[in-house]
């Protein structure tokens, strides 16, 4: 039988289709550091992957961590100290940390080639650059044949009773695979693509979301003189919090003023605290400069100071202690003249100067908004997440990591460690339970 010219060329689109047509083992949805992580490890394993990110690139906001520097993970006495900094719900944990922990993650790294660096038990790419621990991920990507998916939003994903068969992406592309993996991040830094999708799906999926707010996010205060002191960090300070006249919370650590109030790790790392105590009423923050100091001690100490260099103005003698600007500010809620020498302070004037110095008084108006937050506090209620494996207990062939999930901790690796974890748990899973 002869092949008229039309039947060839619709055997040969039809070959074409099937060609493009291909059905996956595993699809991540969401190209932050969890996804990424889910994806190689399912594709390490032998899984054929594909990596479904919204943005046109992979890692926006790994790019952004450490302030550019990557503090991909922190080394803790114990297991149990580590998820312990994620609060009462930090238990979760202990399994993800247990297969892929600290330990494995710096393994991980350095022994596909990427040097580390330790800074007090916070870990860094040696070259300090996170853009190296990026391209780092997205080599092991292609390494392990992971098909990339880029400016793919997902429109939406159809279920069949307890299983989901593919994720329908806006351009109208269907994604069929026999396993699923949520990690699409929570609503931190929106301008990263990180607006929430994680919850809609898994709420669609029937998946209960506790509710979310932002996490290591600053602070906004009703006094504008913090805008003077822009830029200006204190390390070592304590800082309490009150709310109703009682003192509620107190750390000890760095500080960053802003334009808008505070900032910097301590701040960051208390603001959970923060919210909570916003929602019962008045917060009051309070600022020690000398906390291993009493008002008595301080006072002796400056005496001392102010003895030893009794020709010179106050402001050179406080300039050992704090950068020239804040010394300004101290002089001036003092109300100390700043051409006033040493040896012509009054005691009053003094001890004025030490009881502001142990007690800066800052009244709190409110955290700032998720485009300023690094973390989201809420997510994915992990009563409905296996954390042996971080598969759905509603849905048989989902997988959850990363910041979808309700879990948040403080600064310094912990956060990115939690999306290692999560990450390369659910990879692995579910590539194990591919049929």
């Amino acid at each position: 039988m002869l092949l008229t010219m039309e039947m060839l060329l619709k055997l040969k689109v039809e070959n074409s289709m099937k060609k493009e047509f291909k059905k996956y083992d595993v699809a991540v949805i969401g190209g932050g550091p969890a996804g990424i992580m889910a994806a190689i490890r399912a594709g390490e394993l032998g899984a054929r992957v594909v990596l479904i990110e919204k943005n046109d690139k992979l890692g926006i906001k790994l790019l952004m961590t450490g302030g550019g520097r990557c503090n991909l993970t922190h080394i803790e006495k114990n297991l149990r100290d580590f998820c312990g900094k994620f609060g009462k719900e930090g238990d979760f944990l202990l399994s993800p940390f247990s297969v892929f922990g600290t330990k494995e993650t710096m393994d991980f790294f350095e022994d596909n080639g990427l040097e580390l660096k330790n800074e007090k038990g916070n870990i860094f790419p040696a070259s300090e650059k996170s853009k190296d621990i990026l391209n780092f991920l997205i080599a092991l990507l292609k390494k392990y044949k992971v098909d990339i998916l880029f400016s793919s939003e997902v429109a939406d994903i159809k279920k069949k009773g307890k299983l989901i068969s593919s994720v329908v992406l806006l351009s109208g592309k269907e994604i069929e695979a026999d396993q699923f993996i949520i990690s699409s991040g929570g609503k931190s830094y929106p301008s990263t693509g990180s607006s929430g999708d994680s919850f809609i799906w898994a709420k669609r999926l029937g998946h209960d979301i506790i509710d979310t707010k932002p996490a290591l996010t600053p602070i906004e205060t009703k006094e504008q003189w913090t805008k003077s002191l822009q830029g200006i960090s204190l390390d070592g300070v304590v800082v309490s919090f009150s709310c109703n006249q009682k003192i509620e919370k107190e750390g000890r650590g760095e500080i960053l003023f802003t334009h808008f109030g505070f900032s910097g790790p301590l701040i960051l790392n208390m603001s959970r605290t923060i919210g909570d105590l916003l929602e019962k009423g008045k917060v009051k923050m309070f600022i020690d400069l000398f906390p291993d100091k009493n008002i008595e001690q301080l006072d002796i100490f400056m005496l001392s100071v102010f003895n030893k260099n009794r020709k010179k103005h106050i402001s050179t003698c406080l300039n050992g202690f704090f950068p020239e600007k804040f010394v300004d500010f101290i002089l001036n809620f003092s109300s100390i003249p700043f051409e006033r020498k040493a040896n012509d302070i009054t005691r009053e004037e003094r001890i004025r100067m030490v009881k502001f110095m142990k007690k800066i008084e800052i009244n709190v108006l409110g955290l700032l908004g998720f485009d300023k937050a690094m973390a989201t506090r809420g997510g994915v209620s992990l009563k409905v997440i296996d954390s042996k494996t971080m598969k759905s207990k509603l849905i048989n062939n989902l997988y959850f990591a990363g910041e979808a999930i309700n879990l948040d901790g403080p600064c310094g690796g912990y956060n990115l460690q939690m999306c290692w974890s999560t990450g390369y748990v659910a990879g692995q899973n579910a590539a194990s339970g591919v049929k």
